[in-house]
């Protein structure tokens, strides 16, 4: 199985590639899109779309799992994430993806164990899950790797429990 995992932002969109064969993972590509703050969001939204539909078209995910937008005290900047994130499932949508939505505690539970865990914690689990020598780099395209190994670890565990519900 191949996902593309999306951090959404509208001026830094992290993207990450991995593939799933049983419970070995690979990285196959990531990185970050990046616009300019001062462009207006409309373009920003258009260019990250186009961008999108590249990665979707050159890798070919089976899914796309995108992480929703975490509401602090910033309500703005949770916007902002939201019309990223819109964008990413649109892109996905258009091409006939199934895509998966996640808040950042399932996969920091699902990558480090701890739904609490730090960003540097949940960057380095990415780089051990990975076999990397280094944490992928910009944080972003990290973020997005652990959204994807989240989605890998969720279907994972749906299989395992049907099975053990086709034994009863």
């Amino acid at each position: 199985m191949r996902v593309l995992g999306v951090d959404p932002g509208t001026v830094t969109m992290g993207y990450g590639v991995i593939d799933s064969h049983d419970d070995d993972l690979s990285l196959i590509d990531c990185g970050a899109l990046t616009t300019s703050e001062r462009s207006p969001i409309g373009e920003r939204l258009c260019y990250l779309y186009r961008e999108l539909l590249c990665l979707i078209q050159n890798y070919q995910p089976d899914t796309v799992a995108v992480e929703q937008p975490f509401v602090a005290s910033n309500a703005r900047s949770a916007l902002a994430i939201g019309r990223a994130q819109a964008i990413a499932l649109l892109a996905a949508a258009t091409q006939d993806i199934p895509t998966r939505e996640y808040t950042p505690a399932q996969v920091k539970q699902s990558v480090a164990n701890y739904g609490a865990s730090s960003k540097a914690q949940v960057q380095e689990m990415v780089r051990l899950q990975l076999n990397l020598k280094e944490i992928p780099q910009p944080d972003d395209a990290a973020d997005a790797l652990a959204v994807a190994i989240c989605h890998l670890r969720e279907v994972h565990l749906n299989e395992v429990l049907a099975k053990q519900g086709d034994r009863r």
